[in-house]
């Protein structure tokens, strides 16, 4: 049981992940040619792709791919429950359990997102093309920091002010949902 909790698990949240990117690359206008990014559009066309011919896109986000995420992470514990005592629970709260477990997927992934752009600068120094897709994602949230905080030394601190507002707000989920925000 623990094998298949595990492997529906993370099926699950790695399929969020993917579509979660897809939202962010769109509403941050990245390079569409970019190999990486037509990875991500091949992988969730599948299924994203007759969605959209029934749920519009709301400006720059893309509804389908919002809505697909919010529902696999409100049937993810359900579905891990089914599996591990045999009890289907379709319970109202099963929607704040998803919309709370989406949040968190988001601020894991651009936490991820922003690791891996640090570390690839520091290798790749500009030449691949993960790196330019990355960069065109992170930089709206990083630009602003670094006005406020310039580089020292030639060191760049921006991911650093990035990742202390995500531990800040992953800190206020834990005070506003006490017990649920560690089981997410």
């Amino acid at each position: 049981m623990l094998t298949l909790t595990f492997l529906v698990k993370t099926l699950i949240e790695l399929y969020v992940m993917v579509l979660l990117l897809r939202i962010w690359m769109q509403w941050s206008r990245c390079d569409f040619y970019n190999p990486f990014s037509q990875f991500i559009v091949k992988i969730t066309q599948p299924i994203i792709g007759p969605l959209r011919r029934v749920i519009p896109a709301i400006g720059p986000i893309d509804s389908a791919s919002l809505l697909l995420a919010f529902i696999l992470t409100t049937i993810k514990y359900p579905v891990l429950l089914l599996i591990q005592a045999g009890v289907l629970s379709l319970d109202p709260m099963n929607l704040l359990v998803g919309l709370l477990s989406l949040l968190k997927s988001a601020g894991s992934l651009v936490f991820w997102v922003i690791i891996i752009r640090s570390l690839m600068s520091w290798i790749s120094q500009g030449r691949s093309p993960i790196e330019y897709v990355l960069m065109q994602m992170t930089e709206p949230m990083m630009a602003p920091i670094r006005r406020i905080i310039p580089a020292m030394g030639g060191i760049d601190f921006s991911a650093m002010g990035v990742i202390l507002v995500l531990y800040l707000l992953n800190y206020l989920g834990m005070d506003l949902f006490p017990g649920l925000w560690y089981l997410l």
